[in-house]
């Protein structure tokens, strides 16, 4: 066997392993594929003679071709979360197919594809690596140019937004999410009184231009209203700290459309307003609740 056909098989069986950790990095199959062929494209260049632990020096280039990719795409203003049109890829693999992005999407959880990707590239970096892969804090250092312990704040201060911060806690927003639970719960069963049970009877609900033409109401007023509008929805709604208050994001297929801020008083609900619009979504703080 030559040198090149012992290169290609060692960087195959770590393949998978790669694919994922690029994955969780990005939220995109297809730019996953991307930074996977990259990455053996450097391998190719480079050699494996003098590597000692070829694995973990495959790990630490993957990553950094995925920071570049994020910091990439965070000038750019993109939306990277493509899983429900992956692209093709030109290596020596088929091309990512949607049942695959589909299983990847739902591996990692599309709620948290979201918010993963509202953090700072080095962020989601140092988090990914020692959250999900167990690296040290030495070995995410070198990658994010940060030492040992900046990194370490770095996956910190990432877990807090992902957690939905240190305010869930707090036992009024321990009440609040209470009440939205029963709320996404009665609206996903069709039960009416049970909407009816947490909607002030004034409850105002207010819709932008763009969740407008997704097919909302522009302005409903009442809870009945509003009860009738919700029964049977929020299927894919999940619980999220939108600015710091309560809130629900809607991203079908990991891709964010919707974010609903709520404005509760007491136990009741008294607000909600939808926002689609992309420029304010893009401005959004968003962290998703357990």
């Amino acid at each position: 066997m030559n040198d090149e056909n012992f290169l290609s098989e060692r960087f195959a069986a770590n393949r998978g392993h790669l694919r994922t950790v690029a994955y969780r990095m990005l939220g995109s199959a297809s730019e996953a594929e991307d930074a996977v062929q990259e990455t053996w494209l450097r391998l190719a260049r480079t050699g494996a003679g003098d590597i000692d632990n070829l694995g973990g020096w495959l790990t630490t280039v993957v990553a950094r071709v995925c920071l570049d990719m994020l910091r990439q795409r965070k000038s750019r203003r993109e939306d990277p979360l493509d899983v429900e049109g992956p692209d093709e890829v030109a290596d020596d693999t088929a091309g990512i197919d949607p049942e695959r992005g589909l299983a990847m999407a739902d591996a990692v959880g599309l709620a948290l594809l979201v918010v993963l990707e509202r953090l700072a590239p080095a962020e989601r970096i140092a988090f990914v690596l020692h959250d999900m892969f167990d690296l040290s804090f030495d070995d995410i250092a070198p990658i994010v140019e940060r030492t040992p312990v900046a990194a370490r704040q770095l996956a910190s201060r990432a877990r807090r937004r992902v957690q939905g911060s240190d305010e869930a806690g707090a036992p009024d927003r321990t009440r609040q999410r209470e009440v939205v639970a029963a709320f996404l719960a009665a609206s996903r069963g069709g039960d009416f009184a049970g909407l009816l049970a947490v909607l002030d009877p004034d409850v105002v609900f207010r819709a932008d231009a763009a969740a407008a033409r997704l097919g909302s109401a522009a302005e409903l007023r009442g809870a009945q209203a509003v009860a009738q509008n919700f029964k049977g929805r929020a299927q894919v709604a999940r619980p999220a700290l939108v600015d710091g208050s309560i809130g629900l994001l809607i991203a079908p297929m990991g891709k964010l459309r919707v974010v609903l801020a709520l404005k509760l008083d007491g136990d009741r609900i008294v607000g909600i307003d939808a926002i689609a619009d992309p420029d304010r979504l893009a401005q959004l703080d968003v962290a998703l609740l357990a």
